[in-house]
């Protein structure tokens, strides 16, 4: 909704370093297992990391529902560096194999019973129609050349994406969905002058879709991404720090024509789309204990082929989703304000952002229109505002007594609609969390960094919903409690094993988070009850053994 992610690699270990370090982890509720072992070094500027982990759960429970057939999954992942650090730069090779078995959750009930049918009626292990497959490999070639007159960096990576859709039978799959993706990434930046601090660019993807089997929800594609940028960041008068950015994106998609029998499931198109975006902002110091940030913003995003030629029913939404060819590109206006001010015993922040959107692409449920048993969506469009922010205070009343308070909301409606129409779709709800974490001080030679925490999380009810052919329903408010505890075991102030222990949703509440798509499965007959209720009580324990080589 607002803001900006940016993910920053792992520091990598100092030259002569080797670690490693064993987790793994049991849950309660879906008898979730984890483990992962993970191998890091450097040595004369070879460095390397690489981690294996293994994930798998049977079906969750929870009072209402008991368990949830087909909630269970099973993850594999292998994922590693491996590189070089010179005088000249570096170079990285990363490389990722990750495979995912998770159940599709029909919500399905018996009509006597009112239980969530399944097809085994176990909470056990293993593959349980239907099911997807998840494989996803992906390669990424990283380069920094440190050059007189700058820094040039290079990335190049491929990916591919394969998911299957068994509903039938184990053993052949019914949607068979490939994606190949290529991104590109060059980027020059310019030695400092005068303060001034450059970076510029060009960036983008190619990808190719192919179905593979006898079921659809997308086209086959082609799409073809340039974009080309430059920032700049300047600091002033020692208290304001400057940023800005020019951005010009062109993408270009095609979608390939499928018969289905004698029929035409997909007709093709091509479209082409482009956007100038930018950015302005700044944070002003005004002393070392308050900081003022203000940001202005253009921003651009092109429809995506799911929203412009859907035409299938979506495993997993409950829904036969329809896409709208003459979609146009989402165009925005946003400004951020915040303030951070923080002292001896106490801190607080404000951020806060208005968004002007138009051509907002949403999906809506059609009148009394079902295609293969399941209610028909139609993507659609229209001028939207959202606004919203998050207040934070953190209080330490005394030394090792840490009390956090945050609250967020968003106000998201479409402009100049009628009442059933003014509020967009899946907007969150409000939302307190507040947490209470004590360091406690054991002063023993046994343990280090031991804790305690309590977590109190209120979800207000959602009255704010798309009211239109019952596409969306009010979600009532929920109170969830949490607890968590940890700390390492040493021994001759070497720490040996960390562990931690954590309670979710202690008073085993049965509540539904207001953007859950399974809100909207089969009514319970027996109890009125509609939908899939999420996780109850859970119980986790955790184990990091780490390895100094």
């Amino acid at each position: 909704m607002a803001g900006v992610l940016i993910f920053h690699d792992k520091p990598i270990l100092s030259p002569g370093e080797m670690k490693a370090n064993v987790f793994s982890e049991y849950q309660t509720n879906n008898g979730l297992f984890n483990y992962s072992v993970n191998f890091e070094g450097n040595k004369k500027g070879f460095i390397y990391n690489w981690r294996y982990s293994d994930k798998m759960a049977h079906d969750y429970k929870n009072r209402y529902d008991g368990y949830v057939p087909n909630s269970r999954f099973r993850e594999r992942v292998l994922s590693g560096m491996s590189g070089l650090n010179k005088d000249w730069g570096y170079s990285r090779l990363k490389l990722s194999y990750y495979h995912l078995t998770p159940g599709i959750i029909e919500g399905e009930r018996n009509n006597e019973t009112g239980e969530l049918e399944s097809s085994s009626g176990g909470k056990h292990y293993g593959k349980q129609l239907p099911f997807q497959q998840v494989r996803h490999y992906k390669a990424v070639l990283d380069n920094s050349f440190f050059l007189k007159s700058g820094t040039l960096k290079i990335i190049a990576a491929y990916q591919q994406n394969r998911r299957q859709e068994y509903e039938e039978s184990k053993n052949e799959c019914g949607l068979d969905f490939m994606l190949h993706t290529i991104n590109y990434d060059v980027r020059y930046i310019l030695p400092e002058y005068n303060g001034w601090k450059t970076n510029a660019g060009i960036n983008g993807m190619y990808q190719k879709s192919l179905n593979k089997g006898e079921e659809f929800l997308i086209p086959a594609y082609d799409l073809f991404d340039l974009g080309t940028f430059i920032t700049v960041s300047k600091s002033m008068f020692q208290r304001l720090h400057l940023t800005g950015g020019l951005r010009f994106d062109i993408r270009h998609l095609h979608s390939h024509s499928l018969m289905d029998g004698e029929k035409e499931r997909f007709i093709a198109f091509s479209r082409t789309f482009n956007g100038l975006t930018g950015s302005i902002g700044g944070i002003y110091n005004v002393s070392e204990k308050l900081n003022i940030r203000l940001n202005a913003s253009r921003g651009y995003r092109a429809p995506n082929l799911s929203e412009l030629g859907s035409n299938g029913e979506h495993e997993g939404t409950l829904r036969y989703e329809i896409g709208n060819k003459r979609l146009k590109p989402e165009y925005s206006w946003q400004f951020d304000a915040g303030i951070d001010y923080s002292f001896e015993r106490m801190s607080f922040q404000l951020s806060l952002f208005a968004n002007r959107i138009d051509n907002y692409i949403f999906i809506q449920k059609l009148e009394n229109i079902q295609i293969e048993d399941v209610p028909a969506y139609r993507y659609t469009a229209g001028n939207a505002r959202i606004m919203g922010g998050e207040a934070r205070i953190i209080i330490h009343p005394v030394r090792h007594l840490h009390f956090e308070n945050s609250f967020s909301y968003i106000n998201s409606v479409q402009l100049h609609s009628p009442e059933e129409s003014r509020f967009l779709p899946f907007t969150p709800a409000p939302r307190w969390l507040s947490t209470l974490h004590y360091d406690i001080n054991t002063n023993s030679k046994l343990l280090d960094n031991t804790y305690i925490e309590v977590e109190m999380d209120y979800n207000f009810k959602q009255n704010h919903v798309y009211r239109v052919n019952n596409s969306e329903t009010p979600t009532p408010s929920y109170t969830l409690f949490n607890m968590s505890a940890g700390t390492n075991i040493t021994y001759r102030k070497k720490n040996l094993f960390s562990f931690y222990i954590m309670v979710n949703n202690i008073f085993n509440k049965a509540y539904q988070n207001h953007l859950s798509r399974l809100k909207y499965a089969d009514t319970n007959v027996i109890t009125g009850r509609k939908g899939v209720f999420n996780m109850g009580r859970n119980i986790g324990f955790k184990i990091l053994v780490p390895i100094n080589l």
